[in-house]
Formats: structure tokens, sequence, C-alpha cells
């Protein structure tokens, strides 16, 4: 009979699902990467991209403009140089 108790009690333990517990930070609903998402911070994320791009912008700006100028002042020797051979070879 004890057997016979024992058997029944095993065969009982087997019979009971298994309970997942979970912690409950994992339950929570917010999931990976929310923070990314969330508009606050694609506001300030897309406001520092405008920034950085404004800042190459003007940077690329003022390059050309260096280089505008150079070209010029280039262009000025050219044709005081271009005015010196003329007035050379009239003579």
């Amino acid at each position: 009979m004890l057997a016979r108790i024992s058997a029944v009690r095993i065969s009982a333990v087997r019979r009971i699902p298994q309970l997942v517990i979970v912690p409950a930070r994992f339950t929570s609903s917010q999931v990976e990467g929310s923070v990314a998402q969330s508009k606050g911070f694609s506001k300030k994320e897309k406001a520092h991209e405008d920034e950085y791009i404004h800042r190459h912008e003007v940077e690329l700006l003022q390059k050309l403009k260096a280089e505008i100028e150079k070209k010029k002042t280039e262009l000025d020797d050219l044709t005081k140089k271009h005015s010196e051979l003329e007035k050379n070879s009239k003579k």
C-alpha cells in the first residue's frame, strides 16, 4: 500500500505544470530601444543632425568663397599680364 501511495504522489508531481517566474522588469510595456523611439529623443537627435549639417554647409560655403577670391586674384593677375603683353606687342 505504501508503494502504491508513493507511485500516485510521483505521478501527481509529474502532472503539475512548471511555472515560469518572470521578473517584473521584463513584464513592463517598454521594449528595447523605446527611448530611441520616443518623440523627445527623435526631436533632439534631429536638432543635432540639423546643427551638424548647418555647420558643415557653412564650412563648405567659406571654402568656396575663399576659392572664388583666389580665382578672382588669379584672373586679375592674368588680365594685367595680358594687358602688358598687348602694350609690348604694339610697340
